[in-house]
């Protein structure tokens, strides 16, 4: 019998481009996505109009106010527009909402609270919000004060009476339909130095790097897809990490415990999840701080002590998150109701205080119970409420069929989003929610557990070689839109299923015919299933390199197994 010859690396990503749609006239700019393929920022709409209403405030001294949002994003666009203007001489300062007191997007009591610590305020410019604040931004107009949008969501019938306004769900470049809205103040940043320094503002010192590590961190955390500008961003921002603000790169050291090169998991799975967890649970600032500290040796000290802030916040995050996601699912059992589950968090407050810290993790547990049943979610807390897509859903879609009988205000996009209920109107929003999930969904197969994922590439154990692990890098940066790849082996033989970790929450697989290390995350409970299975089974994998215990060598994370 012939010895099975391994298919070579290079072989494996070229089917790994084709199935991913990547034309050979494409690969080159796919494969290089480099800085010098990056977009004009001028050529975006509303960027040049939004350039010279900041102008002028930025040459007049008169106080700009960065108006944010309390996820990732929002706290990143933050960093990168009030970074630039104060390099550009102007006085800037970033407000952001409190999730808990002020609730979701630009509402009354942000703005009142806003104009309460910033009086002498002559120019707002939102970041990652604003596009559907028509009234608040008529609002701020009546007082006098000038007002710039930038957004990324998608737009409602009528838009804000801005001085400048910049979406691309409203108008857009080639290439930037999708960039969030770090993405969108990193453009307009750029921007704003090159036109401060053609007219005398500035003396043309770059400051961008920092700036773009932002916008990258930003994009994988909003789920934005990696690819045309996005790609780009990512996969410069990662490359560009030591050039990070210093409290992003703290951040980084206490999260990941090692040294090197990132990779756009660790951006979506280590740092976004705790600049997320200082809004979801304390105050966004405490982020923004962190992002904004100084990189000078004395600031040392103040450095580690904000980065241990956000980390602490980011434990206290999972403890709730961990608790409303076993409530939740003890709640809606084994079987979902068909086209959505609308879960209402029961009144505790004795058991969180006040605030109730179950309203920032909505979101989280939302996509936590979207993996497990595969049907869209909404997690209600109170009056508000987080949602999360399946696949063939659109949540912006589905929260706008609910608004006029349900919703106060919503927002968001094609795949998460947030809103506001009318009093008494829970039992409506979750039929009418369902319903408008389920006709998306018309045709597609109900939940009921997780299907196996089926792999992109059929492969032989001797196939997951180092070299393998190292092609792959050319695909890198994985996210939203470019997945990271998962490969199969057919009929393996299961030679043991032993759960490890604290409680046993993970499973430890081994095969008969490979020595590779095999983790299951967060599949323990399912090692006597496996046992008790047939001795052969499908499985699929993403394909790991680690150091520990030594040298670098490949490990796989199993993705989902079935018999064979």
């Amino acid at each position: 019998m012939t010895e099975y010859a391994p298919m070579e690396p290079d072989s494996i990503v070229e089917k790994l481009l084709a199935l991913r749609g990547v034309k050979p006239e494409d690969r080159p700019a796919f494969l290089d996505p480099s800085l010098k393929r990056l977009a004009k920022a001028e050529s975006i709409p509303g960027v040049p109009a939004a350039v010279d209403a900041i102008l002028r405030f930025v040459q007049a001294k008169r106080k700009i106010v960065v108006f944010g949002d309390y996820d990732c994003d929002g706290v990143c666009a933050c960093a990168i527009l009030v970074t630039a203007l104060r390099k550009l001489g102007a006085v800037a300062e970033a407000f952001i909402p409190d999730r808990f007191a002020h609730g979701y997007g630009m509402t009354a009591a942000s703005l009142a609270q806003m104009f309460r610590e910033h009086p002498d305020v002559a120019l707002v410019v939102t970041v990652d919000n604003g596009i559907c604040s028509k009234r608040e931004i008529a609002e701020i107009k009546a007082r006098g004060v000038a007002v710039v949008v930038t957004d990324h969501h998608l737009p409602p019938p009528e838009i804000p009476e801005a001085d400048a306004l910049v979406d691309p769900k409203v108008a857009s470049a080639p290439g930037c339909d999708d960039l969030c809205g770090a993405g969108i103040a990193f453009f307009l940043a750029q921007a704003l130095a090159s036109a401060a320094s053609e007219r005398g503002l500035h003396d043309g010192v770059k400051f961008g790097a920092p700036l773009l590590v932002l916008a990258g961190l930003a994009t994988v955390a909003d789920l934005m897809p990696l690819v045309d500008q996005n790609r780009i961003l990512v996969k410069n921002a990662l490359a560009r990490f030591a050039a990070a603000p210093a409290g992003l790169r703290e951040l980084n050291a206490r999260a990941s415990r090692r040294t090197g090169e990132p990779k756009s998991r660790d951006f979506g799975f280590l740092l976004s999840p705790r600049i997320n967890a200082a809004g979801r649970v304390a105050s966004a600032h405490d982020a923004y701080d962190l992002l904004m500290a100084s990189d000078a040796p004395e600031a040392r000290e103040e450095v580690r002590r904000l980065a241990m802030i956000v980390d602490t916040h980011n434990v206290t995050r999972k403890s709730v998150e961990n608790g409303l996601a076993e409530q939740a699912r003890a709640a809606v059992g084994e079987t979902p109701p068909a086209g959505a589950i609308v879960y209402a968090v029961p009144a505790e407050p004795s058991a969180y205080g006040r605030p109730d810290l179950r309203s920032g993790v909505a979101g989280i547990v939302a996509a936590r119970l979207l993996e497990h049943y595969g049907v869209s979610v909404a997690i209600v807390v109170g009056d508000h409420g987080s949602a999360r897509a399946a696949d063939g859903c659109n949540v912006h879609d589905a929260l706008a069929a609910c608004a006029d009988e349900t919703l106060v205000r919503f927002g968001g996009h094609a795949a998460a989003g947030g809103f506001t209920l009318k009093p008494g109107k829970l039992e409506d929003f979750r039929r009418l929610f369902a319903a408008a999930c389920a006709a998306q969904r018309a045709g597609a197969a109900g939940a009921g557990g997780k299907p196996f994922r089926e792999p992109d590439l059929w492969l032989d154990w001797k196939d997951f070689t180092l070299e393998l692990a190292r092609a792959l890098d050319a695909l890198e940066p994985f996210g939203e839109g470019n997945p990271e790849p998962v490969f199969g082996v057919r009929g393996a033989q299961v030679a043991d299923a032993r759960p490890f970790g604290r409680d046993g929450a993970h499973l430890s697989l081994s095969f008969a015919g490979t020595p590779l290390r095999v983790a299951w995350w967060c599949h323990g409970g399912e090692a006597e299933s496996i046992r008790a299975a047939s001795p052969r089974v499908d499985a699929s994998f993403k394909l790991v390199v680690s150091d520990y215990g030594g040298d670098p060598h490949v490990e796989l994370n199993a993705v989902s197994v079935r018999p064979a």
